[in-house]
C-alpha cells in the first residue's frame, strides 16, 4: 500500500483548533464534533506515521507554499478587477459624455442602413485620438449570419487614394521622389503623350489632384466631354432661346450610364505587378490637356503606384504594407482572392428584380493604389488620427516635448490645400486637394449657414462604399499646462453595399461628437 501520511496529518491540529474556534459560536456547535470524528476516522487507517520533526517541517512548508498561492490567486483577482474597473469607469465615462451623440449617430447610420438596404454596416468614431464609438449593424455575411463588428474586413475603395498618397509625401519628404518631374523619368515604360498634336508633361503632382488627363473607366472622350455638358446644366438666357436646348432635350431622353456599368469595374484578369497594370490605359488618348482640367481618375494613380514603386526601390504592396506597420494598420491589406483574411465580409448589390445578391467576382490588381485595399474601421480612425496629427503640428511653435507626426507640418498641410481647377462629387462645396477632398471654413451672413473646415475621402467598389472623415477641432480641449494632438474628430463608415453615398451622413456624425466635445 502506497503511503500517503499527508492526508491525515493537518487533522489532529485541525481538530484541536475547531475546539478552540467554533465552540464560541453557539450557532456552529456541530462544527468540533465533526472535526474530531473525521482525526478520528484518519487515524484508524493503517498508515505509518513520520516523525514529529518532519511533520512539523512538512507543515510549515505546506503553510507557505497554501499562503503563496492563495495571495498570488487574491493579487490576480485584485488585478483584474481592478483592470476591469478601470475599463468600466472609461466605458462609463464615455458613455456619459458622448451617449448623447452616439444615440443619434446609431439613428443616423441606422437610417442609411435602412433606406439603401445594405446588408452590414460599421461605424467608428474618434475624438482628439481616443476612439469613443464603433459599431457594427447587420450582416457581414448573409448565407451564414455573421454580424458585422468592429473587427469585420471591408473593402475601402477609393479610400485607397488617400493612403497611396502618403506613401507618395513620404518619398517626397525623403528626397526620393520629385512631384513635378515628368512622370516617366519613374516609368519609362509609360509613353509620351500628346494633346491636340503637342507633347505634354505629366507629373505626380498633377496624378494627386485628378489634373493628368487620363481617363478614368470611360474611355471615349466625346462621352466624357457630353456628360460634364450635362452636368453643367446650362441657363437659357432672359429674352432668347438657347442653343443648346434641343440637345440637351436629345441627351435627357438617353438612358444615364453609371460608373458601375463600366466593364472594366468587372475585371477578372490577374496583374502580377502595378508595372504590366499599365498596359490597360497607357496607349489611351487623354481626355483634356494635363494641369487645365479636373477628371477624377483610378488608372492615374495606378500610374501613381508605379512611380512610388520605382521612386522607393520596392514592389509597391511591400513598401504600402510596411507603411502600414510603421502606421499600425495591422488589418490594412490588399484586396486579394487566395489569402485566407479573418474577418472579411461579403459583398452585395442589388440585381435587375430588386434583390440582394453577391457580388461578382473580381481582381483589383489593376487598381491597388486607387481602390484595391481591405481595412477595419479601426486601421482608417488610426490613419485619420496620424494625418490630423501631422497637420496640427504645424501650430505649435515648439514641439520638443511630442513626438514627430507621421508626416511633416509642412507636408500635411499641403496635402490638405485645395488645388485650383478641381472639384468633386461628394460635396459641392469642397475642392479636391491632394488625395483629399477640402472644404475650407466660411461664413457668408451673420446667423445663417457656417461651413466648417473638414477633409474627406468617400469609395466606391463592387459590392462596397466607404468614406473617411476628419474635422479638425475648434475648440482647445487640452488640460492647462499640456500638449495633447491630435484635436479633432474621426469618423469612418463602411458598408458592404456598392453605391452608398456616405459622406453627409459622416458629416452630421462628426459635428454630433463635436458639439459633445465642445
Amino acid at each position: 500500500m502506497v503511503n500517503m501520511w499527508w492526508l491525515h496529518l493537518p487533522f489532529s491540529r485541525v481538530s484541536s483548533r475547531c475546539s478552540d474556534v467554533w465552540t464560541t459560536r453557539s450557532s456552529w456547535w456541530t462544527i468540533p464534533s465533526r472535526c474530531h470524528q473525521l482525526a478520528e476516522k484518519q487515524q484508524r487507517r493503517h498508515y505509518t506515521r513520520p516523525s514529529s520533526v518532519l511533520t512539523d517541517r512538512f507543515y510549515s512548508r505546506s503553510k507557505f507554499w497554501i499562503v503563496g498561492i492563495g495571495t498570488g490567486i487574491v493579487l490576480a483577482l485584485g488585478f483584474k478587477y481592478h483592470r476591469d474597473l478601470d475599463h468600466e469607469l472609461l466605458c462609463e465615462e464615455q458613455v456619459g459624455r458622448y451617449g448623447a451623440a452616439i444615440e443619434v449617430s446609431r439613428d443616423l447610420v441606422q437610417r442609411v442602413k435602412d433606406e439603401v438596404g445594405a446588408p452590414g454596416l460599421v461605424v467608428g468614431v474618434s475624438v482628439d485620438g481616443t476612439q469613443v464609438w464603433c459599431e457594427g449593424l447587420g450582416y457581414a455575411d448573409l448565407e451564414n449570419r455573421v454580424p458585422c463588428g468592429p473587427e469585420t474586413v471591408l473593402r475601402i475603395a477609393s479610400i485607397s487614394k488617400s493612403l497611396t498618397t502618403a506613401a507618395a509625401a513620404r518619398l517626397w519628404e525623403q528626397g526620393k521622389l520629385d512631384l513635378d518631374a515628368n512622370v516617366q523619368k519613374y516609368v519609362p515604360e509609360f509613353p509620351q503623350k500628346q494633346f491636340e498634336g503637342q507633347d505634354v508633361t505629366i507629373t505626380p503632382r498633377m496624378v494627386l489632384s485628378h489634373l493628368s488627363g487620363i481617363r478614368h473607366y470611360e474611355k471615349d472622350p466625346k462621352k466624357v466631354w457630353e456628360d460634364r455638358e450635362k452636368a453643367k446644366r446650362p441657363v437659357k438666357p432672359p429674352g432668347g432661346k438657347d442653343k443648346s436646348d434641343t440637345k440637351i432635350k436629345e441627351a435627357k431622353k438617353l438612358p444615364k450610364k453609371n460608373e458601375f456599368s463600366q466593364e472594366e469595374y468587372y475585371l477578372k484578369d490577374n496583374f502580377d505587378s502595378v508595372i504590366h497594370a499599365l498596359d490597360l490605359f497607357k496607349d489611351d488618348s487623354l481626355i483634356f490637356k494635363p494641369g487645365t482640367t479636373f477628371l477624377y481618375s483610378t488608372h492615374a494613380f495606378t500610374l501613381l503606384s508605379a512611380v512610388v514603386e520605382r521612386a522607393s526601390g520596392q514592389h509597391f504592396l511591400d513598401h504600402m504594407m510596411m507603411m502600414f506597420w510603421q502606421l499600425g494598420m495591422l488589418n490594412t491589406v490588399p484586396d486579394k482572392n487566395d489569402p485566407i483574411i479573418y474577418n472579411r465580409s461579403r459583398f452585395y448589390h442589388f440585381n435587375k428584380k430588386g434583390r440582394i445578391v453577391n457580388s461578382p467576382y473580381v481582381d483589383t490588381s489593376y487598381k491597388w493604389a486607387g481602390g484595391g485595399f481591405l481595412s477595419t474601421v479601426r486601421d482608417l480612425l488610426l490613419f485619420g488620427n496620424a494625418l490630423l496629427y501631422s497637420y496640427q503640428m504645424r501650430n505649435l511653435k515648439d514641439s520638443s516635448d511630442l513626438l514627430p507626426g507621421f508626416l511633416k507640418p509642412g507636408t500635411a498641410e499641403a496635402l490638405w490645400a485645395p488645388v485650383d481647377n478641381t472639384e468633386a462629387s461628394w460635396d459641392k462645396d469642397g475642392l479636391y486637394a491632394q488625395g483629399w477632398l477640402v472644404v475650407e471654413k466660411e461664413q457668408t451672413y451673420g446667423q445663417c449657414r457656417r461651413r466648417r473646415h473638414y477633409v474627406s475621402h468617400t469609395g466606391g467598389a463592387v459590392g462596397a462604399s466607404s468614406v473617411l472623415l476628419v474635422l479638425p477641432g475648434e475648440t482647445d480641449q487640452r488640460p492647462q499646462g499640456q500638449r495633447v494632438l491630435p484635436q479633432g474628430v474621426v469618423v469612418t463608415i463602411i458598408t458592404n453595399m456598392q453605391s452608398v453615398g456616405l459622406n453627409s451622413t459622416a458629416l452630421k456624425i462628426a459635428h454630433e461628437f463635436d458639439k459633445a466635445r465642445g
